[in-house]
């Protein structure tokens, strides 16, 4: 079953506050609640477009797939891509417990894919 999840955007994102974001992005109190709180099972295309624009993503980074259980090689199935059985890291508790000197480094580093995919 595919299911939205966007907590995990809001979390990568680093928003604390979704309803209110959403609406700072243009969108009604009742769909950005509806959004913050997984209300949605089903969307209009044109919702999920304007949500990959304002968290610039693809429809694929707001789904999951949840396999039934009859599912036996997840591995290899065609909708591995999207299994989100993986940890989203606190990429600041990460960053914060680097030294100085390789947080240059790697921010170097960060630019460069950035430049790169322009």
């Amino acid at each position: 079953m595919l299911v939205f999840n966007f907590n995990r955007i809001f979390y990568i994102k680093g928003i604390k506050f979704p309803v209110a974001w959403l609406m700072k992005h243009g969108f009604s109190d009742k769909f950005a609640s509806g959004v913050a709180n997984d209300r949605y099972k089903r969307m209009n295309l044109a919702d999920v477009e304007r949500l990959c624009t304002v968290f610039q993503c693809t429809p694929n980074d707001m789904l999951e797939w949840i396999p039934d259980n009859k599912e036996t090689d997840l591995e290899n199935h065609f909708m591995a891509p999207l299994l989100r059985q993986e940890k989203v890291l606190n990429l600041t508790k990460t960053l914060n417990s680097i030294p100085y000197d390789k947080l240059i480094e790697i921010e170097k580093l960060i630019q460069a894919e950035v430049e790169k995919g322009k």
